[in-house]
């Protein structure tokens, strides 16, 4: 009981401190729409249209595994943080696992990132995504599956990390070629050969592109069948809870 109460303390904690900043919320909220609105217009304008979708249909999964993504690794700074006032040595001395610290820690960036994740998931009512319960019920968990592999990411980098600036840096160096080397912005099946194998060993392309099935059916043509995608992510995620739990055992 004591390893479930840590858990949720920790899950709480993060949940609490999103909620009180709401500059950051809106902020996180105001991006995507931005990116729709904008940059989904201007250059929807200037492409075709294909398979009977608008661009900014095809760019909606995108910009939801933009906003999982980027929530998602720098809310792990929220570690450097606990370890520039003290909180994260109190953590480490208390009678709970630092399995269990990991995983609450987890959980409550986690939720954070995917309260963002679903206001974006709204919006696609505004831009003509025929969002329906079944597409809910489907895009939901394969959100959460996302957001769990991302996560982790930002607090393993977190976790060996003391500096505020030095998170910054690594962050914008993780973030920006994930983002763009996904296929949120353009489809991957129309690049050349030689630069494919790029995106193909990027997680978050598999994120996208399940997110992409599940919001635009049949009209998407996935780089492999749905559920190999999905098992593509579970894997990843397994991998990033392993690397991490270890992680967690050598911070200080």
């Amino acid at each position: 009981m004591s390893e479930l109460r840590g858990i949720y303390t920790l899950w709480k904690r993060e949940v609490l401190r999103l909620l009180r900043e709401k500059s950051r919320l809106v902020s996180s909220v105001v991006t995507p729409i931005l990116w729709l609105v904008i940059f989904g217009t201007g250059l929807g304008m200037s492409m075709a249209t294909r398979a009977g979708f608008s661009y900014q249909q095809f760019l909606f999964p995108g910009i939801i595994g933009q906003t999982l993504l980027f929530t998602a690794m720098f809310m792990g700074i929220s570690v450097i943080w606990d370890k520039q006032f003290g909180f994260m040595k109190e953590i480490l001395v208390a009678p709970v696992s630092r399995l269990s610290i990991f995983i609450g820690k987890m959980l409550g960036v986690g939720t954070n990132s995917m309260l963002q994740g679903i206001i974006v998931f709204a919006l696609g009512f505004f831009i003509g995504v025929p969002i329906s319960v079944m597409m809910i019920v489907e895009a939901i968990p394969l959100m959460i599956l996302v957001t769990i592999g991302l996560v982790c990411i930002g607090l393993i980098i977190a976790s060996v990390l003391n500096s505020l600036e030095n998170f910054g840096v690594i962050m914008t160096f993780v973030n920006m070629p994930m983002f763009f080397l996904s296929g949120a912005l353009f489809p991957v099946a129309t690049l050349p050969d030689w630069l494919k194998w790029v995106f193909y060993i990027n997680p978050l392309t598999y994120g996208v592109d399940a997110l992409r099935a599940v919001t635009m059916g049949s009209a998407w043509q996935t780089i492999l069948p749905l559920w190999q995608t999905i098992a593509v992510i579970i894997a990843f995620d397994v991998l990033m809870i392993l690397i991490g739990s270890y992680a967690f055992t050598r911070t200080k």
